[in-house]
């Protein structure tokens, strides 16, 4: 079972990126997921979840009206688009999946973990 994020990368202030998290090895789309970020000396934060099917997603305060979760469970793939860049957004994201089917709000009910992929917005 592995979770793959890609889409990180270094952009200005006020850009756009998306970022995906493809699974293998067994299907998630009876899984609820999320994202979660790490910033440098600081603890891992949530960031979105999403149901099993879309049908329902949470942001965390400072990323609403920006970011938007997003899943496609034919191609067993998670997206981030995110919008309006900010230099505090600068972190790893990782991408997380749970056993149930419903929304995760901490990293403690995620049974599934991706590597991470790098954002680093410049000002």
């Amino acid at each position: 079972v592995q979770l793959q994020a890609s889409g990180g990368g270094l952009v200005q202030a006020g850009n756009s990126l998306r970022l995906s998290c493809a699974a293998s090895g067994r299907t998630f789309s009876n899984n609820g997921m999320g994202w979660f970020r790490q910033a440098p000396g600081k603890a891992r934060e949530f960031v979105a979840t999403i149901n099993y099917n879309g049908g329902a997603t949470s942001y965390t305060d400072s990323v609403k009206g920006r970011f938007t979760i997003s899943r496609d469970n034919a191609k067993n793939t998670l997206y981030l688009q995110m919008n309006s860049l900010k230099p505090e957004d600068t972190a790893v994201y990782y991408c997380a999946a749970q056993s149930n089917s419903g929304l995760g709000f901490t990293s403690t009910r995620y049974n599934y973990w991706g590597q991470g992929t790098q954002v680093t917005v410049s000002s």
